[in-house]
Protein backbone atom coordinates (compact mmCIF):
# COMPACT_ATOMS: atom_id res chain seq x y z
CA UNK A 1 0.00 0.00 0.00
CA UNK A 2 1.42 3.41 -0.96
CA UNK A 3 2.33 6.03 1.62
CA UNK A 4 -0.38 8.53 0.68
CA UNK A 5 -3.12 5.93 1.15
CA UNK A 6 -1.69 4.89 4.52
CA UNK A 7 -1.59 8.52 5.60
CA UNK A 8 -5.22 9.16 4.60
CA UNK A 9 -6.47 6.03 6.39
CA UNK A 10 -4.43 6.87 9.50
CA UNK A 11 -5.82 10.41 9.65
CA UNK A 12 -9.33 9.05 9.04
CA UNK A 13 -8.92 6.70 12.00
CA UNK A 14 -7.73 9.56 14.21
CA UNK A 15 -10.80 11.52 13.17
CA UNK A 16 -13.00 8.57 14.17
CA UNK A 17 -11.33 8.38 17.58
CA UNK A 18 -12.17 11.99 18.35
CA UNK A 19 -15.62 11.64 16.76
CA UNK A 20 -16.48 8.71 19.03
CA UNK A 21 -15.16 10.52 22.09
CA UNK A 22 -17.57 13.35 21.32
CA UNK A 23 -20.45 10.92 20.75
CA UNK A 24 -19.71 9.23 24.11
CA UNK A 25 -19.90 12.55 25.94
CA UNK A 26 -23.13 13.50 24.15
CA UNK A 27 -25.02 10.22 24.72
CA UNK A 28 -24.02 9.66 28.35
CA UNK A 29 -24.19 13.17 29.82
CA UNK A 30 -27.95 13.76 29.26
CA UNK A 31 -28.98 10.53 31.06
CA UNK A 32 -26.33 9.87 33.69
CA UNK A 33 -28.08 11.86 36.43
CA UNK A 34 -31.37 9.96 36.12
CA UNK A 35 -29.38 6.73 35.82
CA UNK A 36 -27.72 7.49 39.16
CA UNK A 37 -31.11 8.27 40.68
CA UNK A 38 -32.37 4.78 39.76
CA UNK A 39 -29.38 3.42 41.69
CA UNK A 40 -30.31 5.54 44.73
CA UNK A 41 -27.24 7.78 44.43
CA UNK A 42 -26.94 11.07 46.29
CA UNK A 43 -26.75 14.29 44.23
CA UNK A 44 -23.02 14.69 44.84
CA UNK A 45 -22.45 11.43 42.94
CA UNK A 46 -23.11 13.24 39.66
CA UNK A 47 -20.16 15.52 40.29
CA UNK A 48 -18.03 12.54 41.33
CA UNK A 49 -18.88 10.59 38.18
CA UNK A 50 -18.13 13.51 35.86
CA UNK A 51 -14.94 14.43 37.71
CA UNK A 52 -13.74 10.81 37.79
CA UNK A 53 -13.72 10.69 33.99
CA UNK A 54 -11.65 13.88 33.79
CA UNK A 55 -9.37 12.87 36.67
CA UNK A 56 -8.26 9.54 35.18
CA UNK A 57 -7.68 11.22 31.82
CA UNK A 58 -5.65 13.92 33.57
CA UNK A 59 -3.36 11.28 35.10
CA UNK A 60 -3.08 8.93 32.12
CA UNK A 61 -2.35 11.63 29.50
CA UNK A 62 1.27 12.37 30.50
CA UNK A 63 1.99 8.65 31.02
CA UNK A 64 0.76 7.67 27.56
CA UNK A 65 2.55 10.68 26.08
CA UNK A 66 5.84 9.71 27.74
CA UNK A 67 5.40 6.15 26.47
CA UNK A 68 4.92 7.35 22.89
CA UNK A 69 8.00 9.60 23.16
CA UNK A 70 10.15 6.68 24.26
CA UNK A 71 8.87 4.17 21.70
CA UNK A 72 7.97 6.56 18.82
CA UNK A 73 4.82 4.46 18.30
CA UNK A 74 1.17 5.26 18.97
CA UNK A 75 -0.78 2.31 17.57
CA UNK A 76 -0.22 0.06 20.60
CA UNK A 77 -1.09 2.94 22.93
CA UNK A 78 -4.36 3.61 21.10
CA UNK A 79 -5.28 -0.08 21.16
CA UNK A 80 -4.63 -0.21 24.91
CA UNK A 81 -6.57 2.98 25.61
CA UNK A 82 -9.51 1.69 23.56
CA UNK A 83 -9.58 -1.40 25.81
CA UNK A 84 -10.14 0.87 28.79
CA UNK A 85 -12.99 2.57 26.90
CA UNK A 86 -14.52 -0.81 26.01
CA UNK A 87 -14.31 -2.14 29.58
CA UNK A 88 -15.48 1.13 31.12
CA UNK A 89 -18.54 1.40 28.90
CA UNK A 90 -19.49 -2.23 29.52
CA UNK A 91 -19.30 -1.55 33.26
CA UNK A 92 -21.55 1.46 32.69
CA UNK A 93 -23.99 -0.80 30.83
CA UNK A 94 -24.06 -3.34 33.69
CA UNK A 95 -24.97 -0.69 36.26
CA UNK A 96 -25.54 -2.89 39.30
CA UNK A 97 -24.69 -0.12 41.75
CA UNK A 98 -23.72 3.54 41.93
CA UNK A 99 -20.14 2.51 42.81
CA UNK A 100 -19.85 0.39 39.68
CA UNK A 101 -21.14 3.33 37.66
CA UNK A 102 -18.56 5.63 39.25
CA UNK A 103 -15.81 3.08 38.57
CA UNK A 104 -16.94 2.76 34.96
CA UNK A 105 -16.34 6.45 34.31
CA UNK A 106 -12.99 6.24 36.05
CA UNK A 107 -11.89 3.33 33.82
CA UNK A 108 -13.25 4.87 30.61
CA UNK A 109 -11.47 8.14 31.39
CA UNK A 110 -8.09 6.37 31.23
CA UNK A 111 -8.74 5.81 27.53
CA UNK A 112 -8.82 9.54 26.85
CA UNK A 113 -5.11 9.71 27.76
CA UNK A 114 -4.23 8.47 24.28
CA UNK A 115 -5.10 11.92 22.98
CA UNK A 116 -1.71 13.22 24.12
CA UNK A 117 0.06 10.50 22.11
CA UNK A 118 -2.07 11.32 19.07
CA UNK A 119 -1.28 15.03 19.22
CA UNK A 120 2.39 14.16 19.64
CA UNK A 121 2.17 11.90 16.59
CA UNK A 122 0.48 14.64 14.54
CA UNK A 123 3.16 17.12 15.58
CA UNK A 124 5.97 14.83 14.47
CA UNK A 125 4.32 13.83 11.19
CA UNK A 126 3.28 17.27 9.94
CA UNK A 127 5.13 20.40 8.92
CA UNK A 128 4.76 23.50 11.07
CA UNK A 129 2.85 25.22 8.24
CA UNK A 130 0.19 22.49 8.05
CA UNK A 131 -0.09 21.75 11.76
CA UNK A 132 -2.85 24.22 12.67
CA UNK A 133 -4.93 22.98 9.73
CA UNK A 134 -4.62 19.36 10.86
CA UNK A 135 -5.36 20.18 14.50
CA UNK A 136 -8.45 22.15 13.49
CA UNK A 137 -9.79 19.19 11.52
CA UNK A 138 -9.18 16.80 14.43
CA UNK A 139 -10.89 19.10 16.95
CA UNK A 140 -13.81 19.61 14.58
CA UNK A 141 -14.26 15.82 14.53
CA UNK A 142 -14.93 15.79 18.28
CA UNK A 143 -17.37 18.67 17.93
CA UNK A 144 -19.15 16.73 15.19
CA UNK A 145 -19.50 13.86 17.67
CA UNK A 146 -20.98 16.23 20.23
CA UNK A 147 -23.41 17.42 17.57
CA UNK A 148 -24.65 14.02 16.36
CA UNK A 149 -24.54 12.33 19.77
CA UNK A 150 -27.93 13.63 20.95
CA UNK A 151 -29.49 12.22 17.78
CA UNK A 152 -28.53 8.70 18.91
CA UNK A 153 -30.33 9.28 22.22
CA UNK A 154 -33.58 9.64 20.29
CA UNK A 155 -33.32 5.93 19.42
CA UNK A 156 -31.56 4.72 22.55
CA UNK A 157 -34.33 6.06 24.80
CA UNK A 158 -36.74 3.60 23.11
CA UNK A 159 -34.73 0.54 24.22
CA UNK A 160 -36.58 -1.71 26.66
CA UNK A 161 -35.52 -5.38 26.58
CA UNK A 162 -33.28 -7.94 28.25
CA UNK A 163 -29.91 -9.17 26.98
CA UNK A 164 -29.23 -12.28 29.03
CA UNK A 165 -29.02 -11.17 32.67
CA UNK A 166 -28.73 -7.49 31.71
CA UNK A 167 -31.51 -4.96 31.33
CA UNK A 168 -31.30 -2.68 28.28
CA UNK A 169 -33.24 0.53 28.83
CA UNK A 170 -32.80 4.23 28.11
CA UNK A 171 -30.23 4.51 30.91
CA UNK A 172 -28.07 1.45 30.22
CA UNK A 173 -28.35 1.59 26.40
CA UNK A 174 -25.76 4.41 26.00
CA UNK A 175 -23.15 2.20 27.70
CA UNK A 176 -23.93 -0.76 25.42
CA UNK A 177 -23.97 1.51 22.36
CA UNK A 178 -20.54 2.98 23.14
CA UNK A 179 -19.21 -0.49 24.02
CA UNK A 180 -20.05 -1.65 20.48
CA UNK A 181 -18.74 1.55 18.87
CA UNK A 182 -15.35 1.26 20.61
CA UNK A 183 -15.06 -2.38 19.51
CA UNK A 184 -15.63 -1.26 15.90
CA UNK A 185 -13.03 1.45 16.37
CA UNK A 186 -10.59 -1.11 17.73
CA UNK A 187 -10.90 -3.03 14.47
CA UNK A 188 -10.44 0.19 12.50
CA UNK A 189 -7.20 0.93 14.38
CA UNK A 190 -5.88 -2.59 13.73
CA UNK A 191 -6.49 -2.47 9.96
CA UNK A 192 -6.39 1.25 9.08
CA UNK A 193 -3.81 2.87 11.36
CA UNK A 194 -0.06 3.02 10.71
CA UNK A 195 2.74 4.57 12.73
CA UNK A 196 3.93 6.92 9.99
CA UNK A 197 7.59 7.99 10.15
CA UNK A 198 8.15 11.48 11.60
CA UNK A 199 9.24 14.35 9.38
CA UNK A 200 12.85 14.17 10.57
CA UNK A 201 13.04 10.45 9.77
CA UNK A 202 11.64 11.04 6.29
CA UNK A 203 14.15 13.81 5.73
CA UNK A 204 16.99 11.53 6.78
CA UNK A 205 15.49 8.74 4.70
CA UNK A 206 15.51 10.81 1.53
CA UNK A 207 19.22 11.58 1.88
CA UNK A 208 20.15 8.03 2.89
CA UNK A 209 18.18 6.54 0.00
CA UNK A 210 20.32 8.49 -2.43
CA UNK A 211 23.34 7.03 -0.67
CA UNK A 212 22.16 3.50 -1.38
CA UNK A 213 20.97 2.64 2.14
CA UNK A 214 18.12 0.25 2.84
CA UNK A 215 14.54 1.57 3.10
CA UNK A 216 13.63 0.72 6.68
CA UNK A 217 10.08 2.08 6.63
CA UNK A 218 8.79 0.13 3.68
CA UNK A 219 7.75 3.18 1.62
CA UNK A 220 8.80 3.80 -1.96
CA UNK A 221 11.24 6.66 -2.55
CA UNK A 222 8.91 8.54 -4.90
CA UNK A 223 6.05 8.33 -2.40
CA UNK A 224 8.08 9.70 0.47
CA UNK A 225 9.67 12.43 -1.64
CA UNK A 226 6.23 13.47 -2.86
CA UNK A 227 5.02 13.71 0.72
CA UNK A 228 8.07 15.64 1.91
CA UNK A 229 8.16 18.36 -0.72
CA UNK A 230 8.29 21.09 1.95
CA UNK A 231 11.26 19.39 3.62
CA UNK A 232 12.28 20.77 6.99
CA UNK A 233 15.50 22.63 6.54
CA UNK A 234 18.31 22.28 9.02
CA UNK A 235 17.58 25.74 10.42
CA UNK A 236 13.88 24.94 10.90
CA UNK A 237 14.74 21.60 12.44
CA UNK A 238 17.10 23.16 14.96
CA UNK A 239 14.66 25.99 15.69
CA UNK A 240 12.05 23.47 16.82
CA UNK A 241 14.45 22.40 19.55
CA UNK A 242 15.60 25.90 20.41
CA UNK A 243 14.05 25.64 23.83
CA UNK A 244 16.19 22.73 24.90
CA UNK A 245 19.44 22.85 22.93
CA UNK A 246 22.41 25.12 23.24
CA UNK A 247 23.91 26.90 20.28
CA UNK A 248 26.79 24.44 20.29
CA UNK A 249 24.46 21.47 19.91
CA UNK A 250 22.54 23.33 17.20
CA UNK A 251 25.70 23.93 15.20
CA UNK A 252 26.75 20.31 15.59
CA UNK A 253 23.33 19.10 14.51
CA UNK A 254 23.33 21.27 11.41
CA UNK A 255 26.80 20.04 10.55
CA UNK A 256 25.69 16.45 11.01
CA UNK A 257 22.73 16.90 8.67
CA UNK A 258 24.94 18.60 6.07
CA UNK A 259 27.54 15.83 6.25
CA UNK A 260 24.87 13.17 5.86
CA UNK A 261 23.38 14.87 2.81
CA UNK A 262 26.85 15.06 1.20
CA UNK A 263 27.27 11.31 1.53
CA UNK A 264 30.05 11.75 4.09
CA UNK A 265 32.40 13.41 1.62
CA UNK A 266 35.74 14.08 3.29
CA UNK A 267 36.04 17.70 4.31
CA UNK A 268 38.78 19.65 6.03
CA UNK A 269 36.17 20.76 8.56
CA UNK A 270 34.85 17.28 9.29
CA UNK A 271 37.50 16.47 11.84
CA UNK A 272 36.65 19.59 13.84
CA UNK A 273 32.85 19.04 14.05
CA UNK A 274 31.59 16.40 16.44
CA UNK A 275 28.03 15.06 16.36
CA UNK A 276 26.52 14.89 19.85
CA UNK A 277 26.06 11.33 21.06
CA UNK A 278 22.47 10.07 21.52
CA UNK A 279 23.16 9.56 25.24
CA UNK A 280 24.35 13.16 25.67
CA UNK A 281 21.42 14.53 23.69
CA UNK A 282 18.89 12.43 25.63
CA UNK A 283 20.28 13.39 29.01
CA UNK A 284 20.33 17.05 28.02
CA UNK A 285 16.68 16.97 26.95
CA UNK A 286 15.62 15.12 30.11
CA UNK A 287 17.37 17.68 32.33
CA UNK A 288 15.71 20.53 30.43
CA UNK A 289 12.17 19.12 30.23
CA UNK A 290 11.06 20.59 33.56
CA UNK A 291 12.59 23.99 32.83
CA UNK A 292 10.83 23.96 29.47
CA UNK A 293 7.40 24.26 31.09
CA UNK A 294 8.51 27.32 33.11
CA UNK A 295 9.32 29.45 30.06
CA UNK A 296 7.05 32.44 29.52
CA UNK A 297 5.51 31.39 26.22
CA UNK A 298 4.81 27.85 27.49
CA UNK A 299 3.20 29.16 30.69
CA UNK A 300 1.00 31.54 28.66
CA UNK A 301 -0.23 28.74 26.38
CA UNK A 302 -0.91 26.43 29.33
CA UNK A 303 -2.83 29.30 30.94
CA UNK A 304 -4.81 29.68 27.70
CA UNK A 305 -5.66 25.97 27.83
CA UNK A 306 -6.80 26.18 31.45
CA UNK A 307 -8.74 29.45 31.29
CA UNK A 308 -10.64 28.72 28.07
CA UNK A 309 -11.71 25.24 29.24
CA UNK A 310 -12.51 26.54 32.72
CA UNK A 311 -14.77 29.21 31.24
CA UNK A 312 -16.31 26.79 28.74
CA UNK A 313 -17.26 24.16 31.34
CA UNK A 314 -18.43 26.84 33.77
CA UNK A 315 -20.69 28.24 31.04
CA UNK A 316 -22.02 24.76 30.20
CA UNK A 317 -22.84 24.21 33.88
CA UNK A 318 -24.52 27.62 34.21
CA UNK A 319 -26.54 27.58 31.00
CA UNK A 320 -29.22 24.98 31.84
CA UNK A 321 -30.17 26.46 35.24
CA UNK A 322 -30.26 29.88 33.59
CA UNK A 323 -32.56 28.77 30.77
CA UNK A 324 -34.84 27.04 33.26
CA UNK A 325 -35.01 30.12 35.49
CA UNK A 326 -35.65 32.77 32.85
CA UNK A 327 -37.07 30.90 29.82
CA UNK A 328 -38.55 27.70 31.31
CA UNK A 329 -36.58 25.55 28.85
CA UNK A 330 -37.11 21.78 29.02
CA UNK A 331 -34.97 18.92 27.65
CA UNK A 332 -36.08 19.51 24.04
CA UNK A 333 -35.27 23.22 24.06
CA UNK A 334 -31.89 22.60 25.70
CA UNK A 335 -31.06 19.87 23.18
CA UNK A 336 -31.87 22.22 20.30
CA UNK A 337 -29.72 24.92 21.93
CA UNK A 338 -26.72 22.56 22.27
CA UNK A 339 -27.23 21.35 18.71
CA UNK A 340 -27.15 24.90 17.33
CA UNK A 341 -24.11 25.66 19.47
CA UNK A 342 -22.37 22.62 18.01
CA UNK A 343 -23.10 23.85 14.48
CA UNK A 344 -21.51 27.23 15.32
CA UNK A 345 -18.43 25.55 16.83
CA UNK A 346 -17.91 23.26 13.82
CA UNK A 347 -18.31 26.22 11.45
CA UNK A 348 -15.76 28.06 13.60
CA UNK A 349 -13.26 25.23 13.34
CA UNK A 350 -13.67 25.07 9.58
CA UNK A 351 -13.14 28.83 9.32
CA UNK A 352 -10.04 28.62 11.54
CA UNK A 353 -8.76 25.77 9.37
CA UNK A 354 -8.94 28.12 6.37
CA UNK A 355 -7.69 31.19 8.25
CA UNK A 356 -4.62 29.42 9.66
CA UNK A 357 -3.31 28.98 6.12
CA UNK A 358 -3.24 32.74 5.59
CA UNK A 359 -2.29 34.26 8.96
CA UNK A 360 -0.03 33.30 11.85
CA UNK A 361 -1.40 31.32 14.79
CA UNK A 362 -0.59 34.24 17.08
CA UNK A 363 -3.09 36.37 15.13
CA UNK A 364 -5.70 33.58 15.34
CA UNK A 365 -5.17 33.40 19.11
CA UNK A 366 -5.56 37.20 19.44
CA UNK A 367 -8.84 37.09 17.48
CA UNK A 368 -10.17 34.29 19.67
CA UNK A 369 -9.26 36.05 22.91
CA UNK A 370 -10.90 39.26 21.70
CA UNK A 371 -14.16 37.44 20.94
CA UNK A 372 -14.07 35.60 24.30
CA UNK A 373 -13.47 38.87 26.18
CA UNK A 374 -16.42 40.54 24.45
CA UNK A 375 -18.56 37.48 25.20
CA UNK A 376 -17.71 37.36 28.91
CA UNK A 377 -18.21 41.10 29.37
CA UNK A 378 -21.54 40.85 27.55
CA UNK A 379 -22.63 37.97 29.82
CA UNK A 380 -21.52 39.90 32.92
CA UNK A 381 -23.60 42.89 31.92
CA UNK A 382 -26.71 41.23 30.48
CA UNK A 383 -26.93 37.65 31.82
CA UNK A 384 -26.03 38.21 35.46
CA UNK A 385 -29.22 40.31 35.72
CA UNK A 386 -31.18 40.14 32.42
CA UNK A 387 -32.94 43.33 31.39
CA UNK A 388 -36.21 43.88 29.51
CA UNK A 389 -38.97 41.49 28.60
CA UNK A 390 -38.83 37.86 27.45
CA UNK A 391 -37.80 38.60 23.85
CA UNK A 392 -35.01 40.99 24.84
CA UNK A 393 -33.73 38.62 27.52
CA UNK A 394 -33.66 35.75 25.03
CA UNK A 395 -31.78 37.94 22.53
CA UNK A 396 -29.22 38.89 25.20
CA UNK A 397 -28.75 35.22 26.05
CA UNK A 398 -28.35 34.09 22.43
CA UNK A 399 -25.76 36.79 21.66
CA UNK A 400 -23.69 35.93 24.76
CA UNK A 401 -23.66 32.18 24.12
CA UNK A 402 -23.05 32.66 20.38
CA UNK A 403 -19.97 34.82 21.00
CA UNK A 404 -18.66 32.38 23.61
CA UNK A 405 -18.84 29.31 21.36
CA UNK A 406 -17.58 31.32 18.36
CA UNK A 407 -14.35 32.31 20.12
CA UNK A 408 -13.48 28.81 21.34
CA UNK A 409 -12.21 27.35 18.02
CA UNK A 410 -9.83 30.27 17.49
CA UNK A 411 -8.23 29.92 20.92
CA UNK A 412 -8.24 26.10 20.97
CA UNK A 413 -6.55 25.58 17.60
CA UNK A 414 -4.04 28.41 17.99
CA UNK A 415 -2.87 27.45 21.46
CA UNK A 416 -2.39 23.74 20.69
CA UNK A 417 -0.53 24.52 17.44
CA UNK A 418 1.69 27.13 19.09
CA UNK A 419 2.31 24.82 22.04
CA UNK A 420 3.62 22.12 19.69
CA UNK A 421 6.08 24.65 18.26
CA UNK A 422 7.48 26.10 21.50
CA UNK A 423 8.09 22.70 23.11
CA UNK A 424 10.58 20.05 22.11
CA UNK A 425 9.41 17.76 19.32
CA UNK A 426 11.35 14.85 20.85
CA UNK A 427 9.14 14.94 23.97
CA UNK A 428 5.98 16.08 22.22
CA UNK A 429 3.81 13.24 23.55
CA UNK A 430 4.63 14.04 27.16
CA UNK A 431 4.27 17.78 26.54
CA UNK A 432 0.83 17.30 24.97
CA UNK A 433 -0.06 15.08 27.93
CA UNK A 434 0.83 17.90 30.33
CA UNK A 435 -1.23 20.33 28.25
CA UNK A 436 -4.24 18.01 28.25
CA UNK A 437 -3.85 17.41 32.00
CA UNK A 438 -4.02 21.16 32.58
CA UNK A 439 -7.20 21.15 30.50
CA UNK A 440 -8.52 18.21 32.52
CA UNK A 441 -7.97 20.14 35.73
CA UNK A 442 -9.95 23.02 34.23
CA UNK A 443 -12.86 20.71 33.32
CA UNK A 444 -12.96 19.54 36.94
CA UNK A 445 -12.78 22.99 38.55
CA UNK A 446 -15.03 24.84 36.06
CA UNK A 447 -18.27 23.00 36.91
CA UNK A 448 -17.47 23.15 40.63
CA UNK A 449 -17.01 26.94 40.41
CA UNK A 450 -20.16 27.56 38.41
CA UNK A 451 -22.27 25.01 40.28
CA UNK A 452 -21.67 26.76 43.59
CA UNK A 453 -22.37 30.26 42.26
CA UNK A 454 -25.46 29.90 40.10
CA UNK A 455 -27.23 32.30 42.49
CA UNK A 456 -24.35 34.79 42.46
CA UNK A 457 -23.71 35.41 38.79
CA UNK A 458 -21.71 38.60 39.26
CA UNK A 459 -19.01 36.78 41.23
CA UNK A 460 -18.96 33.81 38.84
CA UNK A 461 -18.83 35.86 35.63
CA UNK A 462 -16.54 38.49 37.16
CA UNK A 463 -13.88 35.88 37.88
CA UNK A 464 -14.17 34.53 34.31
CA UNK A 465 -13.73 38.02 32.88
CA UNK A 466 -10.72 38.68 35.14
CA UNK A 467 -9.03 35.44 34.03
CA UNK A 468 -9.57 36.28 30.34
CA UNK A 469 -8.28 39.83 30.70
CA UNK A 470 -5.18 38.54 32.48
CA UNK A 471 -4.59 35.96 29.73
CA UNK A 472 -5.05 38.56 27.00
Amino acid sequence: MDYQRKKKLTYLTIGLIFLFSGVEYAVILPTIWRYLQTLEADPYFLGLALSAFSLSGLLSGPLFGYWSDRTRTTKKIILLSNLFEIIGNFMYFMGYSKWLLLSSRLVAGIGTGAGSSIFGFLTRSTTSEDRATVFAAVMASRQAGLLIGPAFNIFLRLCDFHLGPFVVNKYTAPGLFMFLLWILLQLAVVFMYWDLPPMESRMTYCSSKHNGEENVHGFDEDEVQEEVKPLITSQEFVASYSSVMTSNLSKNHKSAVSNNSLNHIDSPLESHVATPSPELHRSFINSSSCQEFLREEVVVLLAAQFITLFNQTALETMVTPLTQKYFNFKELENSVMYCLGGVVVIAGFLFVRWLSRHVAERVVLAIGLTICNISCIWCLIFLANPLGGFSWQLTEFIIGVFLQVLGLPFVAVAQVSLFSKVTSERSQGFSQGVRRSVGGLATILGPLWAGGLTENMYVMMGAMVALLVMLT
